[in-house]
């Protein structure tokens, strides 16, 4: 199984939005990468950037303090 982030060019639909604003500060370099990314794929950079936080949770690995292991 691939670990990679795939990114498509965007299909319109029309979905219910459930967003909310959330504030963040990244390097500038992150979000010229963003920028090039949306460019290409025909995305927001803020729909993009959310795709990436849902992805990073559902492939997180957590591991607490204890050590015990989280999946």
């Amino acid at each position: 199984m691939s670990n990679k982030f795939i990114v498509r060019s965007k299909q319109y639909d029309l979905k219910e939005d459930k967003s909310v604003t959330m504030t963040i500060r990244i390097e500038k370099k992150l979000q010229k990468s963003y920028d090039d990314l949306a460019n290409k794929s025909n995305r927001s950079r803020n729909e993009l950037i959310s795709m990436a936080l849902q992805y990073a949770i559902e492939n997180l690995e957590f591991v607490g303090d204890d050590t015990e292991e989280y999946s």
